[in-house]
């Protein structure tokens, strides 16, 4: 079957990326029990691999893509994991993001009072966790002729993260290539996504339209 790698520039939704970091973490001055941890987010003229359902391809964040999204003061929250409570935020002026000529730089001011900073911290400072990912949506894009390597020019931070994680998750389980655990793990954007997906792929060309089901969309992505 005959693939179309142009449906790449379809992709929407929020999406993530993870890179290793090295945070700096050190007391703050003048403040008893807080800490600032210090370091990139996103690190932009860097090429990277990326996988979907159709295989490998390039990805590059390119300078500039913070500008607009930073000068609209984003609400974005430091998190771990992706998950609980937020550790800092761009609001309360805890969480302070900017680019540079390296990428999203972030500083946050944190409670160590907390238990799951400490723990963080504890980690981050022994070396147990060296990645940071962040959360977003594209709103500007570029890619190859061949569909084989995307730029990304443009995002929007808003009510996004920057997150310290274990592992940055493979975003390739947003449209395929997955166990049948993780189809039950995407969220309701990236589900759509690929639901949608597959309702292209798996219509005749010539046939009259017809609603895939959901049980046979998971079943397809799943290799059933």
């Amino acid at each position: 079957m005959s693939v179309d790698k142009s449906d790449r520039a379809k992709t929407s939704g929020p999406e993530r990326r993870a890179f290793p970091v090295q945070l700096e973490v050190r007391a703050k001055q003048g403040t008893s029990g807080v800490s600032t941890i210090e370091g990139y987010a996103s690190v932009t003229e860097s090429p990277f691999e990326m996988w979907d359902w159709l295989g490998p391809y390039s990805e590059v964040v390119r300078t500039g893509a913070f500008a607009k999204t930073l000068a609209e003061n984003p609400q974005v929250q430091l998190l771990l994991n992706h998950g609980g409570l937020a550790m800092a935020y761009t609001k309360a002026g805890t969480l302070r993001l900017s680019e540079d000529t390296t990428g999203l730089h972030m500083e946050a001011d944190v409670n160590t009072g907390r238990s799951d900073v400490s723990d963080m911290l504890t980690a981050l400072e022994e070396g147990s966790v060296d990645e940071m990912s962040f959360a977003f949506r594209v709103t500007r894009q570029q890619w190859s002729p061949d569909y084989d390597q995307r730029d990304i020019l443009e995002v929007d931070l808003h009510r996004g993260d920057v997150s310290v994680v274990n592992f940055g998750a493979n975003p390739a389980t947003s449209v395929g290539a997955m166990r049948a655990a993780d189809f039950d793990r995407l969220d309701e954007a990236d589900a759509r996504t690929l639901y949608e997906r597959l309702q292209r792929r798996f219509q005749p060309a010539e046939a009259e339209p017809k609603t895939l089901s959901l049980y046979a969309a998971q079943a397809a992505v799943l290799g059933l």
